[in-house]
């Protein structure tokens, strides 16, 4: 399992500053044994949006996700996904975590001939040109992700594609898409069942940031070669671990009590995520998807209104001990910092002593591995110097099944949150909006109306 250690938010390590935890997990203790029965007593209710805390069990849909990676391994050179937000973030953190670093720069051979893995994650008009141009479309397959099939982003840079494709291969360019969608409707469906294309199931009732288990995140790594049935294993291993409704022996508990408490009681709102391991740079991503989009509400669940949400942060040590820690350590005191750890690295880097009589010879004889680790113990030592509360999650290594822990633990730990939070963390209304005014401008059908109020406003 995957190690929580908390005692760096303790009053008896920061003083004034920190939780007496003992109080708070015997004060809290009820509440949280209520909040974790009823999450997995309304996991099946439709309309709930807890579908994810099953998808570790869906075997039907690991089966599947299997047969077909086996039915077009060698095909393809190229994995191209086209999504955004939570139908990409999950399976690009995991992919950067788990395949072998540059992956997507090493030759056939040293990458087992499975494929290279792109994500068109935004639309930006140069990234999408340049990409057009490296990749050879014929040797591509290309996953687009959207479950309602209107995702102006996602579907426009489908439109850009499938136009390429038929160019370049005719009628057989259907033969190069996949498709995860809504089971029955949207467009996309529409499109696939008309067109003839593979597709995969957006479960309902699963939100896109909680989707990485799901066909979303499944299919792109299982093309790539992950061992879909190693995260699996970690699912279930971690949501029997986190079905205990002791605070004590809950570590999603644990730590979403803890940050609850900091922001109401310490005025520590802002989240910073900070894995001391390059391969996990965009698991801080993800984790600022699920914590920014589930917790920033307006309104609490009877109509008050809170403007709530405790904002996320993304770093990576050591990187950004160079660009950040002064602001934590002597800046505001308004943050709470988790490192992620790993107990093994897969290589071992040595550092030669080649500069004997300098004064950098300390450095000679030892290895990155231990360097690494000596920034993250120095890091978290100072942070508690300045009264500064940080968590540490540990990793015995990185691979399938501890990184599926570790997802499944944030989520159970943002359900729980949202729940203290007293709001609903499973909807979106901000981005909602935001997409509504999106199709008025686009001139979308509908939205007539609001595009004539938004262009008086855009010229004020």
């Amino acid at each position: 399992m995957i190690k929580f250690d908390y005692k760096n938010v303790t009053d008896e390590v920061i003083g004034a500053e920190g939780l007496n935890l003992c109080h708070a997990f015997d004060v809290w203790s009820d509440k949280i044994q209520e909040i974790i029965t009823n999450l997995n007593m309304k996991k099946d209710k439709p309309g709930a949006w807890l579908q994810w805390m099953n998808l570790g069990y869906n075997e039907e849909t690991v089966w599947y996700v299997k047969e077909f990676a086996a039915m077009v391994e060698g095909r393809f050179d190229n994995v191209l996904v086209l999504g955004i937000g939570g139908s990409a973030l999950g399976a690009k953190a995991l992919s950067e975590a788990l395949l072998k670093p540059y992956w997507n720069f090493l030759d056939k051979e040293q990458r087992e001939n499975l494929p290279r893995i792109f994500f068109l994650d935004n639309i930006d008009p140069d990234e999408i040109d340049a990409l057009l141009n490296i990749l050879d479309l014929k040797k591509t397959l290309v996953n687009v992700i959207t479950k309602s099939g209107s995702t102006a982003e996602t579907m426009s840079q489908f439109m850009v594609l499938k136009d390429k494709m038929h160019e370049l291969l005719g009628d057989d360019y259907r033969k190069n898409i996949v498709a995860t969608t809504d089971k029955q409707s949207g467009i996309l469906r529409q499109l696939a069942n008309e067109e003839g294309y593979k597709t995969f199931v957006v479960p309902d009732d699963v939100g896109g940031r909680f989707s990485v288990f799901s066909a979303v995140g499944l299919v792109p790594l299982a093309l790539v070669g992950i061992d879909i049935d190693e995260i699996i294993r970690g699912i279930k291993i971690m949501d029997l671990a986190l079905k205990n409704t002791d605070i004590k022996k809950n570590i999603a508990a644990q730590n979403a009590l803890i940050h609850y408490l900091m922001d109401t009681e310490k005025g520590k709102y802002l989240s910073v995520m900070m894995p001391y391991s390059s391969r996990m740079k965009y698991v801080a991503d993800w984790y600022t998807q699920l914590w920014a989009e589930s917790l920033g509400k307006e309104f609490d669940r009877e109509g008050n209104k809170i403007n709530n949400g405790p904002t996320p942060i993304k770093a990576l040590g050591a990187t950004d001990q160079h660009s950040q820690i002064q602001l934590y350590n002597e800046g505001k005191n308004d943050k709470v910092i988790t490192f992620i750890r790993l107990e093994e690295y897969d290589k071992t880097v040595e550092i030669p002593n080649i500069f004997e009589y300098t004064g950098v010879n300390y450095l000679g004889g030892k290895s990155i591995n231990r360097l690494i680790n000596a920034e993250a113990d120095a890091t978290k030592v100072a942070l508690c110097d300045f009264k500064r509360p940080n968590l540490t999650i540990t990793l015995p290594k990185i691979n399938e099944y501890y990184l599926a822990q570790l997802f499944y633990m944030f989520e159970m730990q943002t359900a729980i949150i949202g729940e203290l939070y007293n709001i609903d963390a499973f909807n979106q209304p901000g981005v909602e909006q935001a997409k509504n005014y999106t199709y008025a401008l686009m001139g979308r059908l509908g939205y007539e109306e609001s595009a004539q109020e938004l262009t008086k406003k855009l010229n004020s």
